[in-house]
């Protein structure tokens, strides 16, 4: 059964609009071409357009692999027009690396769409906002308040008491249903992750499994998984607004608007509830201080100086919530896919999780570190499949030349960053599509320097921009993942292999959900 990941909206019928208003608007395209007198720039190739929708109707349904066998074509910096939107595609490590020391600032603002700006509070939040003071100093009280080393440890209690409730989980799944009974993988990797990162961010879980909600004057109030999976669809929703400006009108017809202030209207009241509790209450009893807490202490405390009102809090919650559950999980699953098609590699892997942790009978996070193989099996997971292979779009704040400056890229140009393909690129790794984490061994190429000092490996990003979490989301797949390596041997539950199939979105994930046999594991 395919996983279900779309919001069905009711859509207009866009090439029967656009085959309506081609003719009138080709005449007053040509007429604009004719008559404007725009200062000419040496641009990158590009592919050749169509009146109005320029390249739009080159891009498929997969998005990732349509720009990356198009940057196949025409290069590793490619221009596109996107019906009015100036597109540049960057799809090798020597231009991200070009871009971080030459020009990173350049680069470093957002191309925002009508999704984000209803969803994230109009860009005052981090991953979204603008370049600028506020995107500055919010990046810089996440990361020195929300997401130091000593901060994502403290939440070490969360995760073992998460992980646990998973292991035990699948073990009670095992005594029920016998050595026949599958376990759908995904889901349990979904549903743990929501569990640890609404405990990290709010204090208590907020999952459909628990069918928890609050309730205020009968306005029924209930966040989980599946709210969020609709956000995220949400974002990746084609907008005529977005690439036709004057034809924003058409998002409110074919009830797209609709559905996206619905989604926002509910996010809102949701975390004006939390925040009003909060507000009403002491921190977290239990001694660990969760996101809320910290923010709401910052807000009153006005330690950066630096206007921090509700309506700025709650977005950076929204990041928050954003970058710890989907990207979690979808890496977690992949990481056990590859496993299961690669069984020289699983039992490799296995062995070294059970003898370094042989001595204290459980995965301890203080060894994760002595895991070397299983890192390398971790950051080749994220080479073939990276959280995001589409990077969060940017913006060019002025022109800037490029490529050795053969090609100028003018300002306000959108700029997409094709991870997935800068990860494949055979320039850089020997046998791109196979998996092999061998090629990490020895290999300084790491989580943290990706991006920084190394530029054929940006799962998490690069320069200014790069994701600043990256501890809490590395450490969040590895101790889960060698959880699940130290306590059960997995199984294919049919004879076929896995199911490698993608479904796409801001992350892209198994099409099909994995179902494994768990075999527990006495230590």
């Amino acid at each position: 059964m395919e996983r279900d990941n779309h919001v069905y909206l009711p859509l207009l019928n866009l090439p029967t609009f656009l085959s309506l208003i081609t003719l009138l608007l080709s005449i007053l395209f040509l007429i604009g071409k004719r008559f404007s007198r725009k200062k000419s720039f040496n641009l990158p190739p590009s592919p050749p357009t169509l009146p109005i929708i320029g390249n739009l109707h080159l891009i498929g349904k997969h998005a990732v692999r349509s720009l990356t066998d198009l940057s196949q074509k025409y290069g590793p910096l490619m221009l596109l027009h996107m019906g009015s939107v100036r597109t540049v595609v960057v799809s090798s490590p020597d231009m991200v690396k070009e871009i971080t020391k030459n020009h990173d600032v350049v680069f470093s603002d957002r191309f925002n769409t009508t999704a984000s700006d209803h969803l994230f509070y109009g860009g005052k939040d981090i991953v979204f906002a603008s370049y600028g003071n506020y995107w500055r100093q919010a990046k810089k009280f996440c990361v020195q308040e929300m997401l130091s080393s000593k901060r994502v440890l403290s939440f070490q209690s969360i995760r073992e008491e998460e992980v646990s409730s998973l292991v035990s989980k699948i073990r009670q799944d095992v005594c029920r249903n016998g050595d026949d009974g599958p376990v759908n993988i995904c889901e349990m990797l979904i549903r743990t992750s929501n569990n640890i990162m609404s405990r990290c961010i709010l204090g208590r879980r907020y999952s459909c499994e628990e069918k928890q909600y609050q309730e205020e004057k009968g306005n029924k109030i209930m966040f989980c998984e599946t709210a969020m999976k609709k956000i995220i669809v949400q974002l990746t929703a084609f907008s005529v607004g977005d690439f036709f400006p004057c034809f924003k009108w058409v998002d409110d017809v074919r009830g797209f608007m609709r559905n996206l202030k619905s989604s926002s209207g509910e996010l809102d009241a949701f975390y004006n509830q939390v925040f009003k509790e909060r507000k009403a209450m002491k921190a977290s009893e239990n001694g660990v201080k969760d996101f809320v807490d910290i923010l709401l202490q910052l807000q009153k405390d006005n330690m950066f100086n630096m206007e921090l009102t509700d309506e700025h809090l709650k977005p950076i919650v929204q990041d928050m919530f954003f970058g710890g559950i989907e990207t979690t999980s979808t890496t977690s699953e992949w990481v056990m896919a590859e496993l299961m098609r690669n069984p020289r590699v699983m039992k490799k892997t296995q062995e070294e999780v059970r003898r370094i942790m042989r001595e204290k009978g459980r995965v301890d996070i203080n060894e994760l570190d002595k895991l070397d193989y299983f890192k390398c099996v971790v950051k080749e997971t994220l080479r073939l499949h990276p959280p995001v292979p589409l990077l969060v779009p940017r913006k060019t704040t002025e022109a800037v030349q490029i490529g050795g400056g053969q090609y100028t890229i003018p300002a306000g140009t959108q700029v997409i960053i094709n991870a997935w393909a800068i990860h494949r690129d055979p320039n850089s790794w020997d046998q791109p599509e196979e998996f092999i984490p061998e090629r990490f061994e020895n290999s300084p190429v790491n989580y943290y320097k990706g991006g920084q000092e190394y530029f054929q490996f940006i799962p998490f990003g690069f320069g200014r921009r790069r994701c600043p979490g990256i501890m809490f989301g590395t450490i969040g797949v590895e101790f889960m993942m060698a959880n699940l390596l130290y306590w059960f041997d997995w199984k294919l539950h049919t004879d076929e292999d896995v199911d490698m199939s993608e479904t796409y979105g801001i992350t892209i994930g198994l099409k099909v959900p994995l179902f494994l046999l768990p075999i527990p594991y006495t230590p």
